[in-house]
């Protein structure tokens, strides 16, 4: 299966690289949070006048939505998550383009990060707080981490490949 600009082979490996990066970032970034920076025990910490690192303990899905800490619950999660990452996983072999592949690499390899936390300590652990002051109020947008942000990357890297994207050749 020859594609244009090499073989296609290499396509699902790419994918594969960019959800293996991701998860060890992600796992990497919060186990140094949690372990060695100790941010727990140190509170918020400011890092510029817009961004501070904190800790938040995720028992939602993205952006803290259906907050419950309940087993059944999290259960539910954790298996709609597996069947989200299956059914990326097939789209990701079946992809056609590099770009649609890599993103899909992003969202599995996130994915699996939050996962990770949701199963060892029973939520996500988030940690990154952008905010800005305006007219003497702040205002703070969700707290996050690195799967969130390659989730994010991902989707809008595969929106990209879908609407501006190179058409597929099409057949004779």
């Amino acid at each position: 299966m020859e594609g244009a600009g090499g073989s296609r082979l290499t396509f699902p490996r790419s994918g594969i690289i960019a959800a293996i990066a991701v998860l060890i970032l992600d796992q990497a970034s919060k186990l140094w949070l949690l372990r060695v920076f100790d941010i727990a025990h140190r509170g918020a910490v400011e890092v510029t006048s817009f961004f501070d690192l904190v800790l938040a303990w995720n028992v939602g899905i993205s952006f803290g939505w259906f907050q419950s800490d309940s087993p059944l619950a999290q259960t539910a999660l954790m298996i709609v998550k597996a069947v989200a990452v299956i059914v990326l996983a097939i789209w990701m072999a079946r992809s056609r383009t590099l770009i649609a592949t890599v993103a899909l690499g992003l969202i599995i390899g996130g994915a699996i990060g939050n996962a990770i936390d949701r199963f060892v300590y029973g939520a996500v652990v988030d940690f990154a707080l952008f905010h800005v002051q305006l007219g003497g109020h702040t205002y703070n947008w969700y707290v996050f981490n690195l799967a969130d942000v390659a989730i994010v990357a991902g989707v809008a890297a595969l929106l990209y490949d879908s609407f501006l994207g190179v058409p597929a050749a099409k057949a004779p």
